[in-house]
Parts: structure tokens; C-alpha cells; sequence
């Protein structure tokens, strides 16, 4: 790729796109991308440098267009699949992920996660990368030999078009809950957004749509004939019943057939045959991938669950209002014992589900320790004032260092005792301030079990 916007990462004879971002300006870094071997610059205005300038309006327009005219072209072989919603994303795409290099078919996966041909991955900034980076991470599965990538399409990559000259063999639909509205501002621009993905899909290709989602029709009647649907209700293409929930399995049937996965909980149901739905219409036969159905795994921080003394300690991802519902829900059902949950909120994001998520985890939890997840610059007890909002009973306290709060949780576990560490999931690192810290929430439990062992 000739093109850059990171003057750190510039090889000699690149070209260099100054980008006037909303933290950083590209124009301050001009000459250390000379220093490092820029032929050229483009910029949005004079700069004085060695090297031949190019002024344009919009340096983040051009580079978008300059990709689209002279790369989308040689990326049209790969098979593209991507998946959209609020909650979801992550697990049905690494589903998809393994189900396809199990069966064969070389496949890169792209998203929250990081980026990886196999299944050790490679952290990303965002869920969807800007279109550079997401233009090199595919050049970069061609030649690493894959076949297709399965990729995570956010609200926001569709928002500034980070997936602009791209087409999809196959695409889908989650769910719709809130979030982001701190950007959106209401549920209609939020589910526009999402509308758009369509857009982006092959002129014969396919769209896997959950018609249980409350947003559905909206997918249902702008992709007419390209719809798949999958659910409970109503005439389902792929209609799912008789779900099954177990501490570390789940039953159900798919269009009558019985299905055992390694996967817990109703939401996680739908992931599976979301994935199974995709993999089928990309060509492969239902009995190839039902008998994958034992082998595939969540990805880590999806209900990754650990043994503490006679109890569970269980690492998620959900930092939604929808989410935290739906993860406390589907251990309540399970639990024959207390649940005990930790949350909190991350800091300069939608302040609007802060009271909302307090709420649920209060109602739904026998205990709740509220605590840090990212505060970034924002102050925590002012996320904690926002949070604490919502709650109406006296069963939670608040912790704000995670650490302490995580101990305090496993040290309270009894018999079958069920504790829900939400929120950061697979993250191994929390942001305090602008300094991002080595945090692992799984790590924390595996470190108190082998504390334990020491005193016995």
C-alpha cells in the first residue's frame, strides 16, 4: 500500500495523508513522516517540506476515494462476510471464523477481538478499522492465502464510511438495543445507520436478518429477496425451538433437527444459528457443520466461565443495557444460588444507558458491586453518580477499584453461587485517565484460584 496517515509506520517512497482527526492533526507530523521516508504529502493546507505537496479539501475524502480507485478492484476475489447489530457481532463472527477453517474454506476474522488467519489475533483500535487499516488487513489475509474474511461492521464504520469500495458475499443482522446514543442521538438515526450495511451487499448476495428483533422488518423490507430470516416466532427460514439452557452446554432444534452446542445461554442460540444460517448459504452442507457443533467455542470474554470454590465466576463482554439484561438473565435461570454481578460504565461514552444499566444489574442480581470499567477522563464517581441513579433497592455497594472489587465478589461466593464480571470481556488492559494499564478481569479470577490453593 503506498498510501499512510501514521508517520510512525511510513516506508520509504510511501506517500503520506495528513489527516485532521478529531485528537490528533496529521499537519503536525509532516516532517517526521519526510524524516522516515515520504515522498510526497497530501494536506489540507500549505505546509513548508522537501518533498512535492498536494493540497485537497478533505485529506480523509481523497485517501477514501484514492483506495476505491486503485485497490477495492484486487480484493473482489476474497469472500466477504459481515455481521451488524448492537450485541452479537463478536460471537458470530468467530463462529463463522472457525466453522470455515474447520471446513476448509481460509478465513480471516477482523473485529472487536483484534485481527487473525488463525486463532491467535492481533488487537485492534476499533471494533471496524479506519478504511486504511482495514484495506491493509485484507490485502494482508490474500496473501496470507485465505479465501474470505468474516468481519464485525459497526454503526460507526458505516457511519464514516470505513467500509467504503467494498462488497459483501453475505451479511447480517443481530439485534437492536441502545447504544451510541451519545453520537446518534435517537434509535432512528442509530437503526439508519445499521440500514446502510445493506447497501454494501453483491448484487445477488445474501442477508441473514434475527426476525425476532423488534428492528427486523426494517432489514426485511429494504433487502426484499436477499433475506434470510432466523427465530422463534413466526415463519422462519430457520426456525429455532425447545432451547435448553445447562451450566456449560445448551440444547435446542433447528428446523426440528436436535442441536447440542458448547455455548450458554438464549442469546447465544441465536449466534450460533446466525453463523450456522451464514455458512450454509456460502455453500456447505447442513450436516457438515452440525457435526462442527461440539467442537467450535465462544470467543474469550464471551460467558467465559471458571470453577471457584463450590460456585462460578463468569467473564462477559456486555456493556450494554440489552446485554447485561440478557447475560443476567441466563445465568438466573440457571442458578440455584445468589448471582452476583459487577459492572460499571465506560467513561466519554453514551452517558444515557449509565441509570438504565444500573437498574437492570440491581433488579436482576441478588448483590451488585458497581465498579470501574474504563473511566477514561471522565471521573468515576461522576459515572458512578449516573449509574447509581437507576438503582431502586439497597442490595450493591460500590468498589471502585476493579481489582478489590473482583476479590470482594469471589470471596462471597457459597455453594453454587453464581458471580457475572461484566463489561470488559476479552479486554486485557483498562483505561484510568489517558494511561491504559494491564487489566485482565480473567486473569484476576485465575490468580485468586491459585491464591486459594496456596492456603489449603
Amino acid at each position: 500500500m503506498k498510501y499512510e496517515t501514521n508517520s510512525k509506520k511510513i516506508h520509504e517512497g510511501q506517500i503520506f495523508v495528513a489527516i485532521s482527526g478529531n485528537t490528533v492533526d496529521g499537519h503536525n507530523y509532516i516532517m517526521e513522516a519526510i524524516k522516515n521516508g515520504a515522498k510526497e504529502i497530501i494536506a489540507e493546507k500549505e505546509v513548508e517540506a522537501s518533498v512535492p505537496v498536494k493540497i485537497v479539501p478533505d485529506t480523509e475524502e481523497y485517501l477514501k476515494e484514492r483506495l476505491i480507485e486503485e485497490y477495492s478492484e484486487n480484493l473482489k476475489d476474497l469472500k466477504l462476510i459481515g455481521v451488524t447489530g448492537t450485541n452479537g457481532k463478536t460471537t458470530t463472527c468467530y463462529l463463522v471464523f472457525q466453522m470455515l477453517n474447520k471446513l476448509g474454506l481460509k478465513t480471516a476474522y477482523i473485529g472487536t477481538i483484534g485481527y487473525g488467519v488463525n486463532e491467535t489475533l492481533t488487537e485492534l483500535s476499533n471494533t471496524t478499522p479506519d478504511i486504511l487499516t482495514l484495506y491493509n488487513l485484507l490485502f494482508d489475509a490474500k496473501e496470507k492465502g485465505c479465501q474470505a474474511v468474516v468481519m464485525e461492521v459497526s454503526s460507526h464504520a458505516l457511519s464514516f464510511n470505513r467500509i467504503a469500495g467494498l462488497e459483501f458475499e453475505i451479511g447480517a443482522f443481530t439485534n437492536l438495543t441502545e447504544d451510541h446514543l451519545d453520537f446518534y442521538k435517537n434509535m432512528t438515526n442509530y437503526l439508519n445507520a445499521k440500514l446502510e450495511f445493506l447497501d454494501y451487499i453483491k448484487p445477488n448476495g445474501k442477508f441473514v436478518v434475527n426476525s425476532d428483533d423488534e428492528y427486523a422488518h426494517f432489514f426485511i423490507e429494504k433487502g426484499k429477496e436477499k433475506i434470510i430470516t432466523l427465530g422463534t416466532k413466526g415463519q422462519s427460514d430457520n426456525r429455532i425451538s425447545a432451547i435448553e439452557m445447562h451450566p456449560n452446554y445448551t440444547d435446542f432444534k433447528l428446523n426440528d433437527e436436535e442441536m447440542t452446542i458448547n455455548l450458554i445461554s438464549r442469546f447465544n442460540v441465536y449466534n450460533y444459528v446466525m453463523a450456522f444460517t451464514i455458512v450454509k448459504n456460502l455453500g456447505f452442507k447442513e450436516n457438515d457443520i452440525i457435526c462442527l457443533s461440539k467442537e467450535i467455542h465462544p470467543p474469550k470474554g464471551r460467558c467465559e466461565t471458571y470453577k471457584v470454590k463450590n460456585g462460578f465466576a463468569v467473564v462477559d463482554y456486555a456493556h450494554t443495557p440489552d446485554a447485561v439484561d440478557k447475560v443476567i438473565s441466563a445465568y438466573r435461570s440457571l442458578a440455584t444460588s445468589k448471582i452476583i454481578t459487577i459492572v460499571g460504565c465506560g467513561g466519554d461514552r453514551d452517558p444515557l444507558k449509565r441509570p438504565i444499566m444500573g437498574h437492570i444489574a440491581s433488579e436482576k442480581s441478588d448483590y451488585v458491586i458497581f465498579s470501574n470499567d474504563n473511566p477514561r477522563t471522565e471521573e468515576p464517581e461522576k459515572i458512578m453518580e449516573d449509574i447509581l441513579k437507576g438503582v431502586e433497592k439497597n442490595n450493591y455497594e460500590v468498589v471502585l477499584d476493579r481489582h478489590e472489587a473482583i476479590k470482594k465478589a469471589l470471596d462471597k461466593i457459597e455453594e453454587n453461587d453464581i458471580v457475572l464480571i461484566l463489561g470488559k470481556g476479552h479486554e486485557d488492559y483498562q483505561i484510568l485517565g489517558r494511561e491504559k494499564i494491564h487489566f485482565d478481569d480473567s486473569e484476576k479470577i485465575q490468580n485468586y484460584c491459585e491464591e486459594l490453593k496456596k492456603t489449603f
